[in-house]
């Protein structure tokens, strides 16, 4: 496998008609990768191929089986894919609507499955390839008002595990990336202080980085990260403590 993991590469960024999704394509093309950029919007990520020549628009609903297979074979054989699809919405299980944490778990874990389900196979054949999954920091413990996200994403960072443990050796590196907030039209929703808040740009260069280092799963931003890292050691009473008191003071 060479070492530069872009450069000449071919990478299929997934989610990336805007936010963390669209500033990672940017970034991908910046280093020297041609890059397919699926999303559901058509006209955001025409929109983006035109101010980026290396990127090439190929709309996509990832809630689609017939879509996904269509999307799988015009995209070829890419040395790399980026799942960074995600739904948000905060919700509370006190006030539970009905078909909105299905809506999220099908963006942000049931399309992974069926993206790579048609891209794993191919890689493990050819002996190589990365596959890098976008988590959350929300995605290791539970919290409150995360019905739906957390769990969708939860899922998500545990199926990097599972491929991580069946592609060892196989030269398919996969890694999974956790930010914390990033500033989007989801993030906007939330009606709570959001420490250290970062912009798509930023924590798209943390997403670069990680995916150059090699690290199977890296969380930013610290300090921030470490309370849901280490906080998976902590009882779960006074790990839901800290959030309540956190909220409380908001």
């Amino acid at each position: 496998m060479r070492s530069d993991p872009f450069t000449g590469r071919h990478w299929w960024v997934i989610g990336a008609s805007e936010g963390l999704g669209r500033a990672l394509a940017v970034e991908l093309a910046a280093a020297g990768a041609t890059v397919t950029a699926s999303a559901r919007s058509a006209e955001r990520l025409e929109a983006l191929a035109r101010e980026v020549p290396s990127i090439t628009a190929l709309p996509m609903d990832v809630t689609d089986d017939a879509a996904v297979v269509a999307a799988c074979a015009a995209v070829g054989a890419p040395f790399g894919v980026i799942y960074a699809a995600g739904a948000y919405g905060p919700m509370s299980a006190r006030a539970w609507r009905p078909g909105a944490a299905e809506a999220m778990a099908e963006v942000n874990f049931t399309g992974a499955l069926r993206v790579l389900s048609r891209l794993v196979p191919d890689m493990h054949a050819r002996g190589e390839g990365r596959v890098v999954l976008i988590g959350s920091l929300a995605g290791f413990r539970g919290l409150p008002g995360a019905i739906g996200y957390g769990a969708s994403k939860a899922a998500l960072m545990h199926l990097a595990e599972n491929l991580r443990a069946d592609l060892r050796g196989a030269g398919v590196r996969v890694q999974r990336v956790n930010p914390g907030f990033i500033r989007t039209r989801l993030t906007a929703r939330n009606d709570f202080a959001m420490p250290q808040i970062m912009e798509p740009e930023e924590a798209a260069l943390r997403v670069v980085g990680a995916i150059r280092s090699g690290r199977f799963s890296t969380s930013f931003p610290a300090p921030f990260a470490w309370i849901f890292t280490l906080g998976r050691f902590l009882p779960l009473p006074l790990f839901h403590a800290l959030f309540g008191r956190a909220r409380a003071g908001d």
